[in-house]
């Protein structure tokens, strides 16, 4: 998983560098690309909310099946390579298709998270930077966050809100202004709110569960 986590934190640096110098200009061009940002949040964010306990089938995934179509992979994971040479023959292995998908899913994330910046920010540097230190955030508390995930499963609305709240933000911005603090302290309540609720749900499961043992 270090490994991977290092491979992709290093690729997801290089994609967002450059979709971030791509949107930069693309808005200083062509101003009317917030508007677009703003209803691609909004229908993300509902289609959050719709699918929100929806499990993804990866055997379905279409990069999944490309690359398995594509490449000769392996049916276990040799250690932590990502290639291996069997019979003189290379053969891609299971944590390489992990990497694709890791930097999939990236992409994925950074046509939300990039334009939601946009909304506050269209400086490049602080677009940049403030990408980088989220990700390499995520990347130092991840062990920590994957034990954790299932006691935060309200967070995923938490954010579905958020993203809703940011896009309407950039639709509305002709006619309603709000501060950037009013905007980061609405952004702080919502997360806090959907953490709070998550483990005071958690909690009421746990002594649920602990009242009917004793029962």
């Amino acid at each position: 998983q270090r490994r991977v986590l290092l491979y992709g934190v290093l690729g997801a640096i290089v994609m967002r560098a450059t979709m971030i110098l791509a949107g930069v200009w693309l808005v200083t061009q062509f101003a009317w690309l917030l508007y677009v940002f703003g209803v691609l949040l909004v229908v993300t964010g509902v289609k959050m909310l719709i699918f929100a306990e929806h499990q993804p089938d990866l055997e379905a995934n279409p990069i999944l099946r490309w690359l398995r179509g594509h490449l000769r992979v392996t049916s276990g994971f040799h250690a932590e390579c990502f290639f291996v040479r069997q019979n003189g023959v290379l053969w891609a292995t299971p944590m390489f298709l992990v990497l694709v998908l890791i930097e999939a899913s990236d992409v994925v994330f950074a046509v939300d998270s990039i334009p939601a910046i946009f909304a506050v920010t269209t400086d490049p540097f602080i677009v940049f930077t403030s990408n980088i230190f989220a990700i390499m955030g995520l990347r130092a508390l991840y062990f920590l966050l994957a034990d954790m995930a299932d006691r935060f499963h309200l967070l995923k609305y938490g954010l579905a809100i958020i993203l809703l709240f940011i896009g309407g933000k950039m639709l509305a911005a002709p006619w309603l202004h709000l501060p950037i603090q009013w905007s980061l302290s609405i952004v702080a309540v919502i997360l806090l709110v959907s953490v709070a609720a998550s483990l005071a749900l958690s909690s009421g499961k746990v002594s649920a569960s602990s009242a009917e043992g004793r029962g």
